[in-house]
């Protein structure tokens, strides 16, 4: 993948750059080529030059994910933010970790991916009507954005879902983080505010709002949950046979 020919370093570029850009190709490049966020660019860097023993003889990607997947999906599944020895590593959201193990399975399953398996950029994975992208496009330290990263990395994710926004029927979100970033996503795109009080997020809870697309809530496919039997294979494939009913898929 190329890189944005000018380097984002403001919260104040990332929104008119964001804002500017006329289709995903061109998103993607500016968000690979993002520094806004000092913290999250010193940790990616740090994480690429030190290196997991495993991958020590690899060269790791060391910048921001876009998202993956076809510009006219129908089925949008929204994440936290790249591993750092996952996405951070391979250059693809959700890729070369055991997260992503977990996730392409299910999607190969409910026949939303061509393969089960997502090792590395080139192993030829492809999704089918599903986009995947994360409301943080940096690897952060320990898994956790802090407030003011996730508020300067949410304009690249309101683009990316205004541009797929003509197709899109369904948005799964992938564990708290990613369901309270869908509020103000849902509102910057579509004009549309959240319901007061708003829903709360829990593994099979639904939104159903006049003009958005319907909102799903997963328990994220961390270790933490899949090693622990919190989320089941059952359960992710009951949360993807429901979003291809609701986006007219199945």
């Amino acid at each position: 993948m190329s890189l944005g020919e000018s380097p984002v370093r403001t919260a104040a570029e990332v929104i008119s750059t964001a804002a500017a850009a006329p289709s995903l190709a061109v998103l993607d490049q500016h968000i690979t080529d993002c520094f806004a966020c000092p913290r999250l660019v010193t940790w990616r860097a740090e994480v690429a030059r030190v290196k997991r023993a495993a991958f020590k003889d690899q060269e790791y990607w060391g910048r921001p994910l876009p998202g993956f997947g076809p510009d006219d999906a129908e089925i949008g599944i929204l994440g936290l933010a790249p591993a750092a020895h996952g996405g951070n590593r391979t250059g693809r959201i959700f890729t070369g970790d055991r997260s992503g193990d977990v996730l392409f399975a299910a999607l190969y399953r409910a026949g939303l991916a061509n393969q089960p398996t997502s090792v590395d950029a080139g192993d030829g994975l492809a999704t089918k009507n599903t986009r995947i992208f994360a409301a943080v496009r940096c690897a952060p330290p320990d898994n956790k954005p802090l407030p003011e990263e996730r508020d300067n990395c949410a304009p690249w994710l309101h683009r990316e879902i205004d541009l797929i926004r003509p197709s899109l029927k369904v948005v799964i979100a992938l564990g708290a983080f990613a369901w309270q970033a869908w509020w103000p996503a849902m509102t910057a795109v579509y004009g549309v505010k959240p319901p007061v009080p708003r829903p709360k997020f829990g593994h099979g809870a639904e939104v159903s709002l006049p003009g958005v697309p319907h909102l799903v809530g997963c328990f994220h496919v961390s270790q933490q949950n899949t090693f622990t039997g919190r989320l089941t294979p059952q359960m992710l494939d009951a949360v993807f046979a429901r979003a291809k009913v609701l986006s007219g898929l199945a």
